[in-house]
């Protein structure tokens, strides 16, 4: 609630002591007509809200120690009896009186604000996303990028994927650290430094982004869209919203803590005394200020591309033409554990598998790839041949038996070398018994 009304305009907002508060949760200031005014708030979390309720809250209003005047204000999750509603009727919302905002009060205000009341906290509530698609080349440009890169499979030949994306909260949150550290001999260590912390928003527990994501989102010129005005649902197979979390304060305080842990260090001093010192500095909670805080929801796509028996993910997230890529299986062998850009794979149409060098072979009768996967393969002479099937292998058979001597040892170099060896052996024999006649 403190967020809420910082957003609404109010001053001097503060949470009172939580021991012996009174029925005053916050306090807080306002302007009206020149007049500055306290403002004493009760927040409740309760499906309803009574009368006594406002009665002691118009009391502690009463009796609160303020140079002007001072009004009341309950904010409850849930809803007023309307007993309660006519006790605050009837002391009105001014000087003295006690103004009521309840669950759906509460809702109106968090979409004008950018929050969104969620299960009693007030949530941020964001409008705006990194542009899931390259704004030219289309939704499944990335997927028939990748696939241009391996042999054998054409882009223009793979069927549509099947692409969902989900709008993953994350919140960058810019600190400014300056904090001193003295001892006895002076300043001894010091922070003066300002950190755009990423964070993903996930319910259960924040994480620091790192990486192609971290820049992703921290980059300045990375494009957005409305949420209103994306017609998501047109363009993808399916569209998860994931909610935000926290509430701001949420946020910014477990940022701080984060920044208080890593700035955190061990300083080597030697006293006046010539002897040595160690000491541990970490930036006290005043030490670190949050400049800004920036909700942007960051889109996952998710592709999912059928070829053969096989089914390939290629899931990335996106930021109009850039990318950071979280998973590529279309760079990946099936049969072993080589994958990663840098290494080449070949499509075996026969049954739809991505294999690197060492898992592919050519088709004899056809002279197609084909992967040891689904390849049949007989030995002849020396040399083991692969087949896409049990007819092909049949037909090779038939020729193979019907090729001559050479032929046979062309298909086997082994066999072909050491024809020639034999060769070579025989003309020397007979050259030999030449001489020695």
């Amino acid at each position: 609630m403190e967020d809420v009304f910082r957003h609404l305009g109010y001053e001097n907002v503060r949470q009172s002591r939580r021991t012996a508060d009174e029925g005053r949760d916050i306090l807080m200031e306002e302007v009206v007509d020149g007049t500055r005014r306290a403002v004493v708030v009760e927040c409740k979390h309760t499906a309803t809200v009574s009368r006594p309720v406002i009665q002691k809250l118009h009391s502690a209003a009463a009796t609160y120690d303020y140079d002007g005047p001072v009004r009341g204000m309950v904010a409850t999750t849930g809803r007023f009896t309307d007993p309660a509603r006519e006790y605050a009727r009837q002391l009105g919302a001014g000087d003295g009186g006690v103004e009521l905002l309840d669950g759906q009060d509460l809702r109106a205000i968090g979409e004008e604000i950018g929050m969104d009341l969620y299960n009693g906290r007030i949530e941020i509530l964001c409008t705006e996303t990194l542009q899931p698609v390259h704004p030219t080349a289309g939704r499944d440009a990335p997927v028939f990028e990748a696939v241009r890169e391996i042999d054998n499979l054409e882009a223009v030949t793979i069927p549509t994927p099947e692409t969902t994306v989900s709008l993953e909260p994350m919140v960058t949150v810019r600190a400014t650290t300056d904090a001193t550290f003295e001892t006895s001999v002076g300043v001894i260590h010091r922070i003066d430094e300002t950190n755009d912390l990423v964070v993903h928003a996930a319910r259960d527990a924040p994480a620091v982004a790192t990486g192609d994501l971290r820049d992703l989102v921290a980059t300045p010129t990375a494009p957005r869209i409305d949420l209103e005005d994306a017609a998501l649902e047109a363009t993808f197979d399916g569209v998860e919203r994931k909610r935000f979390g926290q509430t701001e304060t949420a946020y910014k305080e477990w940022a701080i803590d984060r920044l208080r842990q890593a700035q955190t260090t061990t300083v080597h001093y030697t006293g006046g005394n010539n002897v040595d010192y160690e000491k541990t500095c970490t930036p006290a909670h005043s030490d670190i200020s949050v400049q800004e805080i920036d909700p942007v929801y960051v889109p996952h796509v998710r592709s999912l591309l059928s070829l053969g028996s096989y089914e390939y993910e290629y899931s990335y997230y996106a930021a109009g033409p850039s990318r950071a890529t979280t998973t590529n299986e279309l760079h990946g062998c099936v049969h072993c554990e080589t994958a990663g850009p840098n290494e080449s794979y070949t499509y075996c149409a026969n049954c739809g598998s991505i294999n690197c060098d060492d898992h592919i072979e050519t088709e004899r009768l056809e002279g197609e790839p084909v992967c040891h996967g689904c390849a049949v393969t007989e030995r002849f002479a020396f040399k083991t041949k692969y087949f896409s099937d049990e007819a092909n292998l049949e037909a090779f058979r038939e020729q193979y038996d019907e090729m001559s001597v050479l032929e046979k040892a062309q298909e086997n170099v082994p066999l072909a070398v050491g024809a020639v060896l034999a060769l070579l052996v025989v003309t020397l024999l007979i050259a030999s018994s030449v001489g020695g006649l």
